[in-house]
């Protein structure tokens, strides 16, 4: 049986509207029949066992999907009113305004102050490249811990304050979205933190949507949450669904369905 439910009424302005939407790799469907609304400036956490389709729902936001072969879509994503798949939307532009973090921190091999200012560069910034990368590393809640060390490499520092860097990179370019997938799953507790600590910050200017495999992490730090799950198809694949949506406190202390029920408490299996 296909849930796809919404569970909670979000009266907010609205990022994204997932209308209907199905995710293909070539003539396999993916992920089947999405619906929900990404609420702005608010961090909305998609969470489901491995295979489930998080990934690639989250890829579909900035159109990385665009560069599998094979990979589309059939129904509507809405960003910021516009449909994000209009041969009018320019996918380089839409990557600027909507920024990825990935799971591995992935810092370029140049300096840390080169991290933040290529990426400007490249994107047409003129302003004044010393505030820029100050302010940036400041958003990021780096600028202290490297700011006798810009001209040393991105790679030379630990692996949160990499993660921190990429971060400080993405919003240099000022998108209007940060997406992350697994941004803490390789770091250390402390570091975890520091990064969910930095992502309630950001909330206030950017929507933030993470996909994570800890509960803790999406009961924590989200507003409001996605749980997917996957069935198994004839041919022996996995299609993933969206079984529900609403507030994370709703999800973790009172969702709707039981299969949700029994994936935060643990009893999923």
């Amino acid at each position: 049986m296909q849930s796809n439910t919404s569970s909670t009424t979000i009266d907010t302005d609205v990022t994204f509207r997932v209308e209907n939407t199905d995710y293909y790799y070539g003539s396999f469907l993916a992920v089947k029949g999405v619906n929900f609304d990404v609420p702005a400036r608010k961090i909305t956490a998609l969470i489901g066992p491995s295979g489930c389709g998080k990934s690639t729902v989250l890829r579909c936001f900035n159109r990385l999907n665009d560069l599998i072969p094979g990979a589309h879509i059939n129904g509507k994503i809405y960003f910021d009113g516009e449909d994000l798949y209009s041969p009018r939307v320019d996918p380089t532009e839409l990557r600027r305004r909507v920024g990825m973090v990935f799971q591995k921190s992935n810092p370029f091999p140049k300096s840390i102050y080169e991290n933040i200012a290529f990426g400007a560069r490249i994107n047409g910034y003129r302003g004044n490249m010393d505030e820029l990368v100050e302010q940036s590393l400041r958003g990021a809640a780096l600028w202290d811990e490297v700011k006798d060390k810009l001209s040393e490499s991105g790679l030379s520092i630990s692996g949160g304050q990499q993660q921190r860097l990429c971060i400080a990179r993405a919003i240099a370019i000022e998108p209007e979205v940060l997406l992350m997938d697994e941004p803490c799953s390789a770091l250390d507790p402390i570091s975890t933190l520091q990064i969910e600590d930095l992502m309630q910050e950001l909330k206030t200017n950017f929507t933030i949507v993470i996909v994570t495999h800890n509960m803790q992490q999406a009961a924590r730090i989200s507003d409001n949450t996605a749980f997917f799950n996957a069935r198994q198809t004839d041919k022996g694949g996995k299609q993933g669904y969206l079984v529900e949506y609403a507030s994370t406190e709703t999800i973790f202390n009172d969702p709707a369905q039981q299969a949700t029920r029994d994936y935060v408490s643990g009893r999923f299996g």
